[in-house]
């Protein structure tokens, strides 16, 4: 028997039930493919972060109960606030070796910082079933990145969206709804992937890696605060540097604890 040391962390929040949960594994060594995603789906959480730490350094890797991603901002921020605060990590700055490269997060007090390579994105014409799916007749902007993203004149209208899960699959799936902020936040957004078994993601650092350039050159500004009106609810600090994308948040551990595999 196996025994895992086992996390669930609420990323992008500072307390219990917000932000976006993710489950950590620390692993001394790689285990089958197979294994990993049988875990992640035991689990049950939009993403599962596993990482080992070699003499090269921390090798990550993250997967939802349906297949292995290629980039999670939240699930990498949960990881790093486990080496910080559960096991000791002795640097304020950590770097992963990932699918998308070398990603480094560092620590200032309660504050984690990601530094992401920025996405760009281009104008396009979205699909009108996507579009239909989502519940979306007019819109301000659409582009499209690494996922799409459209753009709505308000936050009251990205909050107001009730997407027909169902009529997303097979087809365009991974999209990002924003609109400029109220207060003191700079842009709202809500993020939708139902195709990798994650209908509603509460709070995106992907999609960020999309959302902090267009917002940057919309507003005028490189530095910006930004809230996922999800039912959980998240905030990111942002920033833009060159090709870079910095995104802060804080994290809060809920559970601990160990799975046993045999």
């Amino acid at each position: 028997m196996q025994e895992i040391d086992f996390y669930l962390v609420d990323a992008f929040s500072d307390t219990s039930f917000g932000g976006n949960p993710a489950a950590v594994c620390p692993l001394n060594e790689w285990l089958p493919d197979e294994t990993l995603l049988k875990m992640a789906q035991q689990h049950n959480q939009s993403e599962t972060a596993f990482f080992v730490c070699t003499k090269g350094g921390i090798e990550l890797r993250w997967f939802t109960t349906l297949t292995e991603v290629n980039l999670c901002g939240h699930a990498t921020l949960a990881a790093a606030h486990v080496l910080f605060n559960e096991l000791d990590y002795p640097d304020s700055r950590i770097h992963f070796d990932t699918a998308s490269g070398r990603l480094t997060v560092s620590r200032e007090g309660e504050w984690m910082t990601l530094d992401f390579p920025a996405c760009p994105t281009r104008e396009e014409t979205p699909p009108p079933e996507m579009l239909a799916a989502l519940g979306i007749r007019d819109y301000v902007e659409a582009r499209k990145g690494r996922a799409w993203v459209i753009v709505l004149e308000n936050r009251q209208q990205v909050e107001a969206l009730a997407p027909r899960f169902s009529a997303m699959m097979p087809g365009e799936h991974k999209v990002s709804v924003t609109a400029p902020g109220e207060g003191e936040y700079d842009f709202v957004s809500r993020f939708f992937s139902p195709g990798v078994s994650v209908p509603e993601d509460p709070v995106t650092g992907s999609a960020h890696t999309m959302l902090i350039p267009y917002w940057s050159e919309k507003l005028g500004k490189t530095a910006m605060f930004a809230r996922q009106v999800s039912a959980r609810g998240g905030d990111v600090r942002c920033e833009l540097k060159g090709g870079r994308v910095l995104m802060s948040g804080q994290a809060s551990c809920y559970l601990k604890g160990t799975v046993y595999l045999r």
